[in-house]
């Protein structure tokens, strides 16, 4: 059964402005904002080259990063209505982190905005909207431009 109203709500975001107006539509959703989780999935340290330097001489942490992308996060949702709104940051690939993430938080409901590539970009980045839709455990609704 599909709920019209869902209590928790994850939307991702890669800080683009179709993410954004996610977020804002996820608010109206949801009663209260607190029961609005806003994750970022980044890149696992593991998936950079033993030739980074960063990497390489230590000088980056899990630790660091997660702290400097909710300090960006809250910097672009300083708004009062963001106040009680969830930030989590989440290391791996984008659709398994966003679905387990949703899991774990005990949401019924993902909204995601959709780039819309088509084509040979599509065939060549593939779809995390698409993953997101078939590997997740509640609804999921697409956000088209």
């Amino acid at each position: 059964m599909v709920k019209l109203h869902p209590k928790r709500v994850l939307i991702p975001t890669d800080f683009s402005e179709q993410a954004n107006r996610a977020v804002d539509d996820g608010l109206a959703m949801v009663e209260d904002p607190e029961h609005l989780i806003v994750l970022h999935v980044a890149p696992a340290l593991s998936s950079f080259s033993e030739g980074d330097p960063l990497v390489g001489w230590n000088m980056i942490s899990d630790e660091d990063r997660t702290k400097y992308l909710l300090e960006m996060l809250r910097k672009k949702f300083t708004d009062e209505k963001y106040k009680k709104v969830h930030f989590i940051i989440s290391y791996g690939t984008p659709a398994e982190e966003i679905t387990q993430v949703a899991k774990n938080e005990n949401c019924d409901m993902i909204v995601l905005p959709s780039h819309g590539r088509t084509g040979l970009a599509r065939l060549l980045i593939g779809s995390v909207a698409e993953r997101v839709v078939r590997l997740a455990h509640c609804p999921v609704l697409v956000l088209r431009d």
